[in-house]
């Protein structure tokens, strides 16, 4: 597999999550406890279990890539990062997990020229999972799942008037509000996790503002799909949107996820 294939390495990244995402759903059906880390944040042995696999799986898959990974990363392993690397999230939406109300993820992106080329989004309490290179898919899967009935997903284009926006269940505040209603936003969806990018890949929405803080692994799978499936993710003031901020510890500014222009 060449990496310039981009659909065959989402595809790749969709097996190792899923491999990944057996460990976390044995965690999750258990009476498991949280800690928190420095950031004040929950972390659960899935994240730890599912970190393991994935970087393993990585390193066979594309040697030599720098790997920025969450918990490895808080835990002090800082990677040179040059034009090409990866992310991962094990566990996007450790609340979610928590509250057991399904809504999390496992992320996997490649990161080229600052920009996600290639990226998996998989959601194992609910049976989905979506990637994206060139082109974006989503289908059906059980966790340990090998084999996957891809379809086709894509981004509708803007509606003129009376907006969908997706907006995380614990992260609103008064900008992001002011923002969706200069926007002509007339009805919101709640979802958690990466998910909400992949409701507009879906074309069930049509943008996710977000001005509270996330970090790179956070949002770059997402962002893939969403890329892959015609729309984009913008900073507030309409450029582009990108990845490797060294400088601010990978921590994201403010953005705007849209589907189609």
């Amino acid at each position: 597999m060449k990496r310039h294939d981009r659909d065959s390495l989402a595809f790749e990244f969709a097996r190792i999550c899923s491999r990944a995402s057996v460990a976390v759903m044995d965690i999750y059906g258990t009476e498991f406890t949280a800690s928190q880390k420095a950031d004040r944040s929950p972390v659960t042995a899935a994240d730890h279990a599912a970190e393991a696999i994935i970087l393993e799986e990585l390193a066979a898959l594309l040697p030599g890539v720098p790997i920025l990974a969450e918990e490895a990363f808080e835990g002090g392993n800082r990677p040179e990062i040059g034009g090409e690397f990866l992310l991962v999230d094990p566990v996007d939406g450790t609340k979610e997990f928590i509250s057991r109300n399904g809504q999390f993820t496992i992320n996997i992106a490649l990161i080229s020229g600052r920009t996600p080329m290639a990226g998996c989004v998989q959601a194992p309490a609910l049976g989905a999972i979506f990637a994206g290179g060139k082109s974006a898919f989503s289908c059906q899967g059980a966790p340990g799942a090998a084999r996957f009935d891809w379809s086709g997903i894509a981004a509708r284009p803007r509606p003129t008037e009376n907006l969908t926006a997706v907006m995380s269940r614990s992260h609103r505040d008064p900008e992001t509000e002011a923002l969706a209603r200069a926007e002509g936003v007339t009805e919101t969806i709640s979802a958690g996790s990466s998910l909400k990018f992949c409701m507009l890949a879906e074309g069930k929405a049509d943008i996710y503002p977000r001005f509270g803080p996330t970090m790179e692994w956070d949002t770059a799978a997402g962002h893939a799909v969403l890329a892959a499936a015609g729309g984009r993710v913008e900073n507030p003031d309409g450029t582009p949107f990108r990845y490797g901020k060294v400088e601010t510890g990978f921590l994201n500014g403010p953005f705007i996820a849209r589907g189609r222009a």
